[in-house]
């Protein structure tokens, strides 16, 4: 229980917590703002009332993660000036400024226009309906854009020098444009637009397995899957760019995600480790299962390595990764969840190639349907998976290769830490609570079929379909 007295433990434990919880809420909020976006633009396109009642409906719980997001939110980004100064003075000039654009720029304009997007319906025409969905989507991408620009910026620091310690900005532009900037946004733009889809279509399998309103979800459905048809190859294709990127860039947190401990040398054809068991004490692996001639396929899509392949041992203790199996999992949970879904989204196609997504039929698809359900939390866990292997992958450097964590927190009396860290802990798990009581009675409700259409426009727009009734037992409907 060393840990409990060491003021950097306990503050990157806080920091981790908050960052984790955090996660979240704008996962799933910047994905459904691109889903809301796109399903008012259909209501707008074809005049039909179901697009409308989606477009209600699913903003409700687009709302309620904004809201846990932001109040969870404030309190990660206070901490750099509360447990990790000497970080905040010494890259202040640049990572403070980026992280004023995401506030100034991005949250501004996200919530400015949400009162538009949720109370506006019968105040403003549909088209400028229509136009604050999509500036609420363009703000929450547009956040996403400057914390994976700050949060790049520490993979591969470049736009300045380190004198004596602190950042000096020479060029603003190439700091901004640093070497992970593009792969990283593009990787976490599409892992929330995935996480969303998957959740959004696992709510809708929900109520057809229960056999609610299945129509109306049968067609949310299609439309997820629809956009999944491209959203989950160009993840993985992403993903992989990304993986070289750290091949190339930090060489040490490529050997932890493989917890390969000797060099691979180049033009040798070696294996891929599929489990294993590391040792960061023993720097070795403890046992392994191991795919003969994969890893050169995995790195360069080649039968062998061009470049070699540096192991742990390179580098000396205090200089590369430790709790190399926390890295190691992480890399493979997510990669494994991005493949299980794209699976799960090319069995789904070639049931409605089929015929078998039909109002009629849809619910008969049970394996299909099951599938869609239990993939609705597995984008979290592979968005937080990711983040580990990034995060805790990168140490023992804050800035990589420049400023060494143990040097950036601040020097603050360590049960002081503990303490705030125990109280984050109970307030998010309120927090987490509240949540989920006020999302499940959002879905077991369901949409109000019976809304009625924006006075704007009315006689422009078509009569709702009619709906299968509600075909639970009248008990349970109660």
């Amino acid at each position: 229980m060393d840990f409990l007295s060491n003021t950097v433990v306990l503050s990157r434990l806080q920091f981790a917590l908050t960052a984790i919880f955090h996660m979240l809420w704008p996962v799933l909020s910047t994905g459904m703002a691109i889903y809301l976006v796109v399903i008012e633009g259909l209501w707008l396109k074809t005049k039909n009332r179901d697009y409308y009642l989606h477009a209600r409906f699913w903003a409700k719980l687009y709302v309620l993660n904004f809201g846990i997001g932001v109040a969870s939110g404030l309190p990660m980004e206070f901490q750099f000036g509360t447990n990790w100064a000497p970080f905040s003075e010494a890259v202040g000039d640049f990572f403070g400024s980026i992280l004023g654009f995401e506030g100034a720029m991005a949250f501004m304009l996200e919530a400015g226009f949400l009162g538009i997007m949720m109370f506006g319906w019968d105040r403003v025409p549909p088209l400028m309906h229509w136009f604050a969905t999509i500036m609420v989507a363009f703000g929450a991408n547009l956040s996403t854009f400057w914390i994976l620009t700050a949060n790049s910026w520490l993979q591969t620091p470049t736009g300045g020098d380190f004198i004596e310690g602190k950042f000096i900005v020479k060029d603003y532009f190439e700091a901004i444009l640093n070497p992970f900037m593009l792969n990283s946004f593009l990787h976490m733009f599409f892992a929330t637009l995935e996480t969303s889809l998957f959740v959004i279509g696992g709510i809708s399998a929900w109520y057809i397995l229960n056999r609610r309103h299945s129509e109306f979800f049968g067609r949310s459905l299609k439309v997820v899957l629809a956009v999944a048809i491209i959203v989950t190859p160009l993840q993985i294709f992403v993903g992989h760019l990304s993986a070289e990127q750290v091949y190339e860039y930090q060489p040490a947190k490529l050997a932890a995600m493989e917890a390969q401990w000797e060099t691979l040398p180049a033009g040798t054809s070696p294996a891929w480790s599929l489990m294993a068991l590391p040792n960061d004490r023993a720097n070795q692996n403890d046992w392994e299962i191991k795919v003969p001639g994969a890893l050169s396929y995995i790195l360069e899509l080649k039968p062998t390595l061009t470049e070699p392949v540096k192991g742990l041992k390179e580098w000396e203790p205090e200089d590369r990764p430790h709790m190399v199996g926390l890295i190691y999992y992480s890399f493979r949970i997510m990669s494994g969840i991005g493949i299980f879904l794209a699976g799960l989204m090319g069995f789904s196609v070639w049931r409605w190639l089929r015929g078998k997504l039909s109002a009629e039929t849809i619910a008969e698809q049970k394996l299909m349907l099951w599938g869609w359900l239990l993939a609705a939390p597995l984008g979290y866990v592979a968005v937080e998976c990711g983040w580990i292997v990034r995060c805790v992958g990168r140490q023992p450097w804050t800035v990589y290769g420049e400023l060494r964590t143990a040097d950036m927190a601040t020097p603050l009396p360590a049960p002081e830490v503990l303490a705030s860290l125990i109280t984050f802990a109970g307030i998010y798990s309120l927090l987490l609570f509240g949540a989920l009581y006020f999302g499940s009675r959002i879905i077991r409700k369901g949409p109000n079929l019976d809304l009625p259409l924006p006075q704007w426009g009315k006689g422009d727009f078509s009569e709702p379909m009619q709906h299968q009734p509600d075909q639970r037992p009248v008990e349970t409907q109660q």
